[in-house]
């Protein structure tokens, strides 16, 4: 089940928060919950990514893409997501989490969130995701000019690049 709670009080605990430029880094704390851990009594690795999102809609908010997606009607999707699991996260564990745009290219936003938990990483995901509308996908180029940047995407790493190279190459529809 969605965490829906969760997520409005991310929604209001930082609907006031300074605003930060399109790169900047949102922190949040959360706690594993006895709902959110597997058989295996550790954090879920679907509900991992659920509650990535929880970092997500905070940072689009304090970075003006909240209000740009509302004013056009636009929404978010992820389009593509890599994620390295390292460390156990077990119930009732604090987790702080860090949500970043890395940058963008013609087609794909592209960030990052990590989770910590004790002050080492738990997991790092990097989604590629994109601006959409009733017509289609918003190239990022509108996006930001619809925010008010101007400045173009910072270099994006090698991981990105590679990642997306790499996943270019994999068959669609699944060859299974």
């Amino acid at each position: 089940m969605y965490p829906v709670i969760r997520m409005a009080k991310e929604i209001v605990k930082f609907r006031n928060a300074p605003p930060l430029p399109v790169t900047g880094t949102h922190i949040s704390h959360h706690i594993c919950w006895p709902w959110d851990i597997d058989l295996w009594m550790e954090l879920n690795n679907g509900r991992t990514l659920t509650l990535y999102d929880l970092g997500r809609i905070p940072l689009a908010m304090r970075t003006g893409l909240g209000a740009v997606l509302k004013r056009n009607k636009w929404g978010i999707v992820v389009a593509g997501n890599t994620t390295r699991y390292r460390r156990r996260v077990q119930a009732f564990q604090k987790i702080e989490m860090r949500s970043r745009c890395i940058g963008w290219d013609d087609r794909w936003m592209w960030l990052e969130h990590a989770m910590f938990t004790r002050g080492e990483c738990s997991s790092h995901i990097l989604i590629r995701g994109a601006v959409t509308s009733k017509q289609g996908m918003i190239p990022p180029a509108r996006v930001l000019e619809e925010m008010g940047v101007s400045e173009p995407s910072p270099p994006l790493p090698e991981f990105v690049t590679a990642w997306a190279e790499a996943d270019a190459k994999r068959p669609w529809p699944p060859e299974i």
